[in-house]
């Protein structure tokens, strides 16, 4: 699971660049125009689409740090153990969600 974990973590990091780079893209585009997008008719403002990066970059970087912590709890030995109740997280919740630290139960 470590190999899985490590992988997802690795594109993780990888989508969090990508935003970052189509961030500041974004910024410089919106310094370099004057264009009044505020009240542009024919699409979305910038605003909008720097808040829905913005939104969407947070979530990869959640997500790293999830997967951080899984890889953490790995090398603890702590692994697929609830936090809560110390029950075994079933394999099935792991799959779906490798970064689980509860089990359903308890989520």
């Amino acid at each position: 699971m470590g190999d899985e974990l490590r992988r997802l973590r690795d594109e993780a990091a990888g989508e969090v660049r990508d935003l970052e780079a189509s961030l500041r893209a974004l910024f410089a585009a919106s310094r370099d125009s004057n264009a009044d997008d505020e009240h542009d008719p024919e699409g979305s403002t910038i605003a909008y689409e720097r808040a829905q990066l913005t939104a969407v970059l947070a979530a990869a970087r959640r997500r790293v740090t999830d997967l951080d912590d899984a890889l953490s709890r790995i090398a603890a030995g702590a692994y697929g153990v609830c936090e809560r109740c110390g029950k075994a997280i079933p394999g099935e919740r792991l799959e779906a969600r490798p970064f689980a630290r509860t089990c359903m139960g308890c989520a």
